[in-house]
């Protein structure tokens, strides 16, 4: 059996989300004002949840994440994902729901949601190593 360019060791093939219409409003707007207006763009959560972070709201980091990893997720399944898979980091689309799953598994930790931590970030180096790796997870 040939391996589809990109699969990962099952065969499956990557998942590329479509273009998030509020990325281009992020450029130049504040993710709030976005998030508002886009509900649906992991994007905006995430850096929503990166502010939080910063800033040391760890719950509201949280909220945020959990958010933008819930988008994500039917994001995902809407473009043929199955619950396993390659989501890779490199198709820029997939960038709001890795950020958002990586934001999560930093804001879990920091909470004491260990398991959750550690859930998130085994399924962001499943999803994409490379995402993993830019997130320092």
């Amino acid at each position: 059996m040939t391996a589809t360019p990109g699969a990962d060791l099952l065969g499956i093939p990557p998942t590329e989300l479509p273009e998030d219409p509020a990325a281009r409003a992020l450029e130049e707007g504040d993710p709030r004002t976005v998030a508002a207006a886009y509900p649906s763009s992991c994007l905006a959560w995430a850096m929503l949840a990166e502010d939080a972070l910063h800033e040391g709201d760890d719950v509201a980091a949280y909220a945020y994440a959990r958010t933008g990893y819930h988008r994500g997720l039917d994001q995902l399944r809407r473009a043929g994902w199955r619950g396993q898979g390659p989501v890779p980091w490199e198709h820029g689309p997939n960038q709001g729901f890795l950020r958002a799953l990586g934001g999560l598994a930093k804001a879990a930790g920091r909470i004491g949601e260990t398991e959750e931590a550690v859930r998130c970030t085994e399924f962001l180096r499943a999803s994409s190593a490379t995402g993993a790796r830019e997130l320092g997870l």
